[in-house]
């Protein structure tokens, strides 16, 4: 398992890398179950409950009875066929030991590297750069100066940097003069590594609240996060010899 350093703007502990995930084993459909469960569900809901966010898709559960409610943002709960009763918690299966709940989530939020909007981003290339990696970054994160700090050692590699600043309006706007100035890596490096100011710079900083949008509708919610090409995401900067490991192994599969 990984060693993690904590993520700036993260406020749980930091967790270990997550491979690709894995479609979770289906399970049995309750017998006997209205054929308009989902309506009902979504108009009992709805009329219930208006605070609750959207309901985005109503699918049965893998315990009999029980159905499971996505609303926005890849948030799940659990719901009877006719909306008496709403639960917020997860479903273990205690024969595969396996979290459902989380591996839903998982499957819901993961971020293909292919998928990525390579536009977005600006890269740093060291050596031959054949090996690839994301990481979504925030300029004011600490963690972030660090671990680019640690990244310069590593060599034949390509980094995609994605700018997401989410630690409030100083990160936006230093985020913004970076992706404007005319050499985004250089400017990057010399903040990040030298302490070096920012330039002011304008453009249409678009892609920025893009990423931003990214990030959250895929529940990344601290910097630095890094997305390896086989799947792998780290929510949290990590010890060059695993970033290492991971690189090789991600080069090892077809992306």
């Amino acid at each position: 398992m990984a060693v993690l350093l904590p993520a700036c703007g993260k406020s749980e502990a930091p967790a270990a890398a997550t491979p690709p995930p894995a479609a979770a084993p289906a399970g049995p459909v309750a017998a006997g179950t209205p054929a308009n469960a989902e309506a009902t569900i979504r108009k009992v809901l709805t009329e219930r409950l208006p605070q609750l966010p959207a309901i985005e898709e109503v699918t049965a559960s893998p315990l009999p009875g029980l159905y499971e409610v996505r609303l926005t943002g890849a948030e799940i709960v659990y719901a009877d066929a006719q909306g008496n009763f709403l639960l917020q918690g997860q479903i273990f299966d205690t024969q595969q030991r396996r979290n459902l709940t989380e591996d839903r989530i998982n499957k819901l939020t993961a971020l293909d590297f292919k998928d990525l909007p390579l536009k977005d981003a600006f890269k740093l290339v060291r050596g031959d750069g054949k090996r690839k990696m994301a990481v979504f970054v925030d300029p004011n994160c600490g963690y972030c100066k660090r671990f680019e700090r640690d990244m310069e050692k590593i060599d034949n590699v390509t980094i995609y940097l994605y700018l997401y600043p989410i630690l409030g309006a100083d990160s936006v706007q230093k985020a913004q003069h970076i992706w404007c100035a005319k050499d985004q890596a250089k400017t990057w490096s010399d903040w990040m590594v030298r302490n070096q100011a920012i330039p002011s710079a304008e453009c249409d900083a678009a892609p920025v609240a893009r990423n931003v949008a990214l990030g959250r509708k895929h529940k990344i919610t601290g910097t630095p996060t890094l997305l390896f090409t086989d799947g792998t995401r780290v929510p949290g900067a990590m010890p060059l010899d695993e970033v290492e490991k991971l690189l090789v192994s991600a080069s090892s599969r077809k992306s």
